[in-house]
């Protein structure tokens, strides 16, 4: 037996969908989703479809694409365009390798930071506020007196 396809209103779908109506709305703008018919006298249902390229949004954001590579992967999506995609997907290990490098770099910075904080005594400034005014960079702590 084959199941009947889902008929659904914008509001179980974005329940269904794990997200707002209002992002629903946001995608249908930025040409991401499309808006099906609206019958005259009724309201729009959704398909399928519909919730399944929402959860591919979904967890293509999770990983950090953007909407706009978001919007290239579903228009490569035919199969016949790996390259490109293998491609994007390159990009964006890249991008998050390259931002586990700074996080890291923060993480260090703020470890010496904290560090100040606990051997510094007497009459001087917190050094994470000073470094704040000072612009502090990897590896130059701000002087403290």
């Amino acid at each position: 037996m084959s199941e009947k396809p889902r008929s659904l209103t914008i509001g179980a779908l974005a329940k269904a969908a794990g997200m707002g109506v209002e992002t629903i709305r946001y995608y249908q703008r930025r040409g991401l989703v499309e808006e099906p018919e609206k019958p005259y006298g009724s309201i729009r249902h959704y398909d399928d479809e519909a919730l399944a390229r929402l959860q591919f949004i979904r967890t293509a954001r999770w990983l950090g694409f953007s909407l706009d590579e978001i919007k290239e992967l579903l228009r490569l999506q035919d199969g016949t365009h790996c390259d490109d995609v293998r491609a994007l997907g390159e990009q964006k290990l890249a991008n998050v390798r390259e931002q586990i490098s700074s996080l890291q770099r923060i993480e260090r910075t703020l470890e010496g930071l904290v560090q100040a904080c606990c051997t510094e005594q007497g009459d001087v400034k917190c050094p994470i506020i000073t470094s704040l005014y000072e612009g502090v960079q990897e590896g130059r702590l701000p002087s403290t007196r």
